[in-house]
């Protein structure tokens, strides 16, 4: 088994009851309060106890104990759990920031490469097909190896991705600098680790803070991003994103634990399956859990209207609302604004109160209600107006859906689940920038509006039609 330590140099050590499991049952349930001083390193969240072993022993310096049992519970001391979730908000805050750093950097030098619409729109296809196939593995891989090496690959991937941006100077490098987003995946590594360390019941409210995050790295990402190229150029801004990635980096490594599978050890294990992050079949197997398939469906049909306006949204802010680089930053920074409201003050008193279906059916309804009215807009004063409906419905639906989705498996594959979840979002991204630059350049920009209200009004119906049945709970 493994006990939960404290970031100290010397203390007494005073673990709580614990178990492990022999064959599928319970086997043995150990408490100890007696425990010699012991030291422990500065990196030191957690240290093994073999199973059904005293305390006592193993702490004493017996490393010739074996184990007799290789299912574990793990567990952790909720000061610990506390520590980490906030570190993992701090890494997730920092982790947008640079990501939106980079969206005010990138259409524009895209641009001055002579780039026209339907080339933008190949670019960001590009990142949609290479996170969503990175997506799903990655969250196999963070399951498999912990959630620390996962986000210490994803911020790696980061610092690479921003160097090389640094010297996108053509069309062809502006494409190889895309290629580490494979690996780039920090708020599903960061939604995995939330996940694990939080209670069920809390798990909205606590997805709900990393949408805070989110709000706060868009509002700093943008606003540096419009200053630092405005001022000082693309490449400066690009490598102010490599450092801040490197410090990401730092963080990971020094405050996350290893490990953060605190329930129960996967079902894969149980059975007997392969460990290989490139199993999909044990990726696959999560969609045939009751409710996951028709959760995702209705997560990629009410997404895509949204996500194909969200991809176009620079070209939008470009051409369409005739922004220049600062300008849309600062609009971005009250997308940021608006979100830090409500995942802030609005979402964790709606999911105390309503049901996830019910939120579910609000979010939709609204989105659909706002498709009408970015159908209807003419200037970025009406769009400002806009956005208040438009953010609330995309964070109520984006923290429900994937709160759903992980309390349908087991504790030990919400990384894959949330993959999965990611998935979704590059899948979006992939086909968004083809069909959203066809539509733009064809139908113009009321074409994203109506789309989305149809859409949506279709979804709508038919969670009123197949009603909000409950989906059973993993344990």
């Amino acid at each position: 088994m493994w006990i939960v330590g404290l970031l100290t140099a010397n203390l007494v050590v005073t673990p709580p009851v614990f178990t492990t499991q022999r064959g599928g049952g319970i086997s043995s349930t150990l408490s100890t309060t007696k425990c010699k001083v012991v030291r422990l390193r500065a990196d030191a969240l957690i240290w093994p106890v073999r199973g059904g072993d005293r305390v006592e022993r193993e702490l004493s310096g017996n490393k010739n104990l074996e184990p007799r049992s290789n299912k574990v519970i793990w567990t952790m001391e909720p000061a610990a759990k506390k520590k980490v979730i906030y570190i993992t908000y701090l890494i997730a805050t920092l982790d947008i920031t640079w990501l939106f750093l980079q969206f005010s950097i990138t259409p524009y030098l895209a641009k001055r490469l002579g780039f026209d619409t339907i080339w933008f729109g190949y670019l960001q296809t590009t990142v949609g097909v290479i996170q969503l196939l990175g997506g799903p593995i990655y969250g196999r891989f963070a399951d498999v190896f912990g959630a620390r090496t996962a986000l210490s690959v994803s911020c790696s991937a980061s610092v690479v991705y921003f160097l090389l941006l640094t010297v996108a100077d053509s069309t062809f490098m502006l494409f190889v600098h895309k290629l580490p987003a494979v690996f780039m995946h920090g708020l599903p590594g960061a939604q995995m680790v939330v996940a694990d360390l939080s209670d069920n019941e809390k798990r909205a409210e606590a997805l709900g803070k990393l949408g805070l995050c989110f709000g706060i790295g868009m509002i700093a990402g943008s606003t540096l991003g419009g200053t630092l190229s405005t001022r000082f150029g693309e490449k400066f801004a690009a490598s102010f994103a490599a450092i801040g990635s490197f410090v990401s980096l730092l963080l990971v490594l020094n405050f996350i634990p290893k490990q953060t599978k605190i329930h129960t050890v996967p079902e894969s294990d149980k059975r007997g399956s392969s460990k290989s992050v490139f199993n999909l079949g044990e990726i696959t197997r999560l969609m045939k859990f009751p409710g996951v398939a028709k959760t995702f469906t209705v997560k990629i049909m009410s997404g895509l209207p949204s996500g194909i306006f969200q991809v176009m949204f620079s070209i939008i802010a470009m051409n369409f609302f005739q922004l220049k680089a600062e300008q849309n930053g600062y609009l971005m920074a009250y997308f940021g604004i608006v979100q830090m409201v409500i995942q802030g003050a609005v979402i964790g008193r709606l999911t105390s109160r309503f049901s996830e279906y019910t939120l579910l059916l609000l979010s939709v309804g609204i989105s659909s209600a706002v498709g009408l009215g970015q159908a209807m807009m003419t200037n970025v004063f009406q769009f400002c107006l806009i956005v208040i409906p438009m953010m609330f419905s995309l964070s109520v639906f984006n923290v429900i859906t994937d709160t759903m989705l992980t309390k349908s498996v087991s504790p030990s594959d919400t990384g894959t689940m949330l993959g999965l979840c990611a998935s979704v979002q590059s899948l979006l991204r992939t086909v968004g920038p083809t069909i959203g630059g066809y539509l733009y350049e064809t139908y113009g920009v009321p074409s994203f509006g109506y789309i989305q209200c149809v859409i949506n009004a279709a979804v709508f119906s038919l969670l009123l039609a197949t009603g909000g049945r409950s989906q059973p709970q993993r344990p």
